[in-house]
């Protein structure tokens, strides 16, 4: 997952503003600031009653390159960096971004990330949280930094349906919920139960699945204007003698169908609605299949699938996302939207065509 947001905590704004480039932006040595403890926090939201306790942090600056956090293997140095592994530790984080007026993103396994090589001005969040809970048989709480595929996996495996697709993803349990990743005909949305959260003020709070109308690839985080980060998500699902069995063999037709093993963000492009062909299929009756533009290539596998063939540059993977965009549209009058984020140097993670736009 990657949330967004203005470290200032006085604007509900989920943007970041720019900020023009210090020659001396990047250090030359890692250095290691120990954050001292913040105050309390403020009381937690009437929704989750939770007692936190503050921890020092860890920041790296100028010295970790995006392109280790991001599955596409592209990026440049972050001017600040760290790593939470409790909602204390996460709200330290917000903190102190917010003390030292610095702009923020977090990330999970960054499957669905487009960093630019200059790397990012502000600090980036690395969300560790991974713990799993088993409340009762088919309740399973499980920290936002979890590995979805291994959630998949497990509760397949443990006989309950309804996350066999997971397996075949990426990605992390926050992110999952964040853009209601789906496949084969399952949506995160199905089994969610309840999500807990963090807000931009450093408030917890908390929405039940009767709450969260979820909509395809999409959920009403990516709008929350205060959203800082979710914490924890809730599953429900059912019991089934065939998840296992399911599930492999959603495994095994990914393998034979995607490029497994190679560096990719997944699916680039959403499926068009109302269209009856998926965004793959277009690409490839355009002729686009093996396309490249420097080290980004269109997979020869799977066209909804862009691959860093060893050296891409962040301008070659947006210039081919471009390229492919315009010939589906003067092909099929269809306008793809992506399912990725980019990442710009000075500001907020946006679509792939808005910054591509304004860089070209």
């Amino acid at each position: 997952m990657i949330s967004k947001t203005k470290s200032s905590t006085s604007s509900p704004s989920l943007s970041i503003t720019s900020r023009s480039r210090n020659p001396n932006h990047y250090r030359k040595s890692k250095t290691y600031l120990p954050l001292p403890l913040p105050p309390p926090p403020p009381p937690p939201s009437p929704l989750v009653s939770n007692h936190i306790k503050f921890e020092e942090l860890r920041v790296i600056r100028g010295k970790k390159l995006l392109k280790d956090l991001s599955t596409w293997g592209i990026g440049g140095p972050s001017n600040h960096f760290l790593q939470v592994f409790t909602s204390s530790q996460l709200l330290s984080a917000l903190r102190y971004c917010g003390e030292n007026t610095i702009p923020f993103i977090i990330v999970g396994k960054g499957s669905n990330c487009l960093f630019d090589d200059l790397g990012y001005d502000g600090c980036v969040i690395q969300n560790r949280i991974v713990f799993l809970e088993r409340n009762e048989p088919g309740i399973y709480r499980a920290g936002s930094g979890f590995p979805f595929n291994r959630l998949g996996v497990q509760c397949s495996n443990e006989g309950y349906t309804g996350l066999e697709f997971a397996g075949g993803i990426p990605g992390t349990v926050g992110g999952a919920v964040y853009t209601n990743a789906g496949a084969n005909g399952q949506e995160t949305a199905g089994v969610v139960h309840g999500v807990e959260f963090v807000t931009t003020e450093g408030k917890f709070q908390s929405l039940n699945r009767t709450d969260i109308e979820f909509g395809y690839r999409s959920s009403p985080f990516q709008d929350m204007k205060n959203l800082a980060a979710i914490v924890a998500v809730t599953f429900q699902l059912k019991r089934s003698a065939s998840a296992r069995t399911m599930q492999q063999q959603y495994l095994e037709r990914r393998r034979l169908s995607q490029p497994v093993g190679e560096r990719t963000a997944g699916s680039v492009f959403r499926n068009p609605p109302n269209s009856g062909i998926t965004a793959g299929e277009l690409i490839e009756r355009a002729g686009l299949k093996g396309h490249r533009v420097g080290g980004a290539m269109v997979s020869d596998i799977h066209g909804n699938f862009f691959i860093n063939s060893g050296q891409s540059t962040s301008q070659d993977m947006l210039e081919l996302i471009r390229l492919v965009k315009e010939k589906v549209y003067q092909r099929f009058g269809i306008q793809l939207k992506e399912e990725v984020l980019y990442v710009h140097p000075h500001s907020n993670a946006q679509n792939a065509e808005t910054e591509n736009n304004r860089a070209m």
